[in-house]
């Protein structure tokens, strides 16, 4: 043991990990084991790797597709992939560095190709298939891609720019997985997946764009060390298991939640049931129909299936386990949907697309504390700093949190001024008000941008949203500030009522007030029919607020 290593042991507290002289909280896990930050070794040859830890076969079942219910097993997976490697560079001219713009919903071919892109160190932009021309064309100046695969229904816009463009439903692309154009001979049963590569840790790997629900969208690099980091973590917290476990996606391959699953599903050999077009109902007959084990969703929809009789008439038996990330997910939320489903546990999660997803999550054993997302994964550090004075915090005490490790994005891409302003000395700050308590749990009160300023207090909306949601006549709800004279600024709640529900606002107002504390209650309420909210369910509060603001 080092003498840094020495003393900073000797002043870490064992069960929250807080160390009073750097006054960081270090977690309590082993970090992964890593290659040398220099190392020739992609995220893809890396996570092949892992797969040697696996107990289960290459002919276990990898992906099935909820509408045909066909699968592709691991095997037939990484071969697709290899060959599809093989073709990136003889066929369709891709070399390291490159940038593929990736437009489609969540299809089978997907896994495939970002697999493939990632061992040829091309570098993957997954994005919204829905984004529109404009939104198109921001993506494009940022990503400045070589090329873009992209779905039929989408091409149109595609070639209006000016890129050249693969359909990823198309014979084409279906060729290029399954017939090795390369002309090149390799070992029968070799992996070029996992062999000898010219792609370093330090390498771009991919740009994912932020959710942009506050602001203009940012691409987000984040390199073949930041996936390697997060495919060990996979690793490290694997469990011994009959037989694997069958997962489905509720977000999106594009959104990180969803692109960073897709190695988690390699890591623990998952079987992944893919649906092209989510929706409730389907994703409950799915369960039904594949035994699903564990759903990923986000908190917008534990809150339907919780609240909802939707779920009547569906075998749900197989459930064991809800991932539930992307968004804050209410204490109230949690316990509703555990008394519904006594057998099902819940697992949280904390993350931001900067830090390559999860860096805070629940385990088995944790899973029963409510209102937190879990404690520090192996590897990374934390701290609360004070926005005002910039001095780190205590325990209990909250602030914005910042977070450093292995797993923190290169930058924004194209874009200095934010990363310096987001990136402080290898910190990274999240923008989150939040806390840790005594056990090293991490509390996420709300975004620092999005609380309200009330007579000189600050207001989380989520705490408001929270409350909201318990009522037994609300089923979805959003809180933003609304300009008054007096105060400042003033809660502001949109509010979806229950089916055939009348609720007036003046009791929402009561129910709200005889809770909290007087600078919280809500002001103002205004009816709708559903909230705004991008593809991982968070509130598009700017939508909102311009909506509010068009009644002043």
């Amino acid at each position: 043991m080092d003498e840094r290593t020495r003393v900073t042991s000797q002043h870490t507290d064992p069960k929250s990990g807080f160390n009073r002289a750097s006054r960081t909280f270090q977690s309590l896990q082993h970090p992964p084991v890593l290659p040398p930050p220099s190392a020739a070794v992609s995220v893809a040859a890396f996570t092949l790797s892992l797969r040697r830890n696996s107990p289960f076969p290459d002919s276990s079942t990898a992906i099935i597709d909820s509408v045909t219910g066909r699968s592709l097993s691991y095997g037939e997976l990484f071969h697709r992939a290899e060959t599809l490697a093989a073709n990136l560079a003889a066929v369709l001219k891709l070399s390291r560095g490159d940038t593929a713009l990736v437009l489609s919903p969540n299809l089978p071919q997907v896994p495939i190709l970002c697999f493939a892109l990632l061992s040829a160190g091309v570098v993957v932009s997954p994005a919204n298939p829905l984004s529109t021309r404009l939104e198109l064309t921001r993506l494009v100046h940022l990503s400045k891609p070589t090329i873009v695969f992209a779905v039929s229904s989408v091409v149109k816009i595609t070639r209006e720019l000016h890129v050249r463009t693969i359909l990823l439903d198309s014979p084409e692309f279906d060729s290029l997985t399954t017939r090795d154009q390369s002309n090149e001979t390799r070992p029968h049963g070799g992996s070029e997946l996992g062999g000898p590569t010219q792609v370093t840790q330090s390498d771009l790997a991919a740009i994912l764009y932020s959710s942009g629900t506050t602001g203009m969208v940012k691409g987000v690099m984040l390199t073949h060390r930041n996936l390697t980091a997060l495919s060990a973590g996979y690793d490290a917290v694997r469990v011994a298991k009959p037989r694997p476990s069958v997962f489905l996606y509720a977000m999106p391959f594009f959104h990180v939640y969803g692109f960073t699953f897709i190695l988690k599903a390699m890591v623990h050999s998952d079987t992944v049931v893919v649906m092209e077009r989510f929706s409730l109902r389907a994703m409950l007959g799915a369960v039904e129909r594949f035994r699903v084990t564990h759903l990923a969703l986000v908190p917008s929809l534990l809150v339907a299936v919780t609240k909802n009789r939707v779920t009547d008439g569906y075998d749900l038996s197989s459930l064991e386990g809800v991932l539930c990330g992307s968004a804050p997910l209410g204490k109230e939320t949690a316990e509703a949907f555990r008394v519904k489903f006594p057998n099902v546990v819940v697992f949280q999660g904390y993350g931001l697309t900067e830090s390559t997803a999860g860096i805070v999550r629940t385990h088995m054993e944790e899973a029963n504390v409510m209102g937190t997302p879990g404690k520090l994964v192996g590897g990374m550090e934390a701290k609360i700093v004070d926005p005002n004075t910039g001095e780190a915090m205590f325990p209990a005490q909250q602030g914005e949190l910042w977070i450093k490790g292995p797993r923190i994005m290169k930058g924004y891409v194209g874009n200095p001024e934010a990363t310096s302003a987001t990136l402080v000395d290898g910190w990274l700050r999240t923008g989150d008000l939040c806390y840790f308590d005594n056990e090293g749990f991490l509390y996420v009160v709300d975004r620092m941008k999005e609380l309200i300023k009330c007579k000189g207090y600050q207001v989380a909306p989520a705490e408001l949203e929270e409350l909201l949601l318990s009522h037994p006549e609300i089923s979805d709800a959003a809180v933003i500030p609304y300009p008054d004279e007096e105060a400042g600024q003033v809660p502001m709640a949109f509010v979806v009522r229950q089916h055939q529900s009348s609720l007036p606002e003046a009791e929402i107002i009561h129910f709200v007030a005889k809770q909290l504390a007087s600078y919280k209650k809500i002001r103002r309420v205004v009816f709708v029919d559903s909230i705004p909210k991008n593809d991982t369910g968070k509130i598009l509060r700017k939508d909102l607020s311009k909506l509010a603001l068009s009644r002043l």
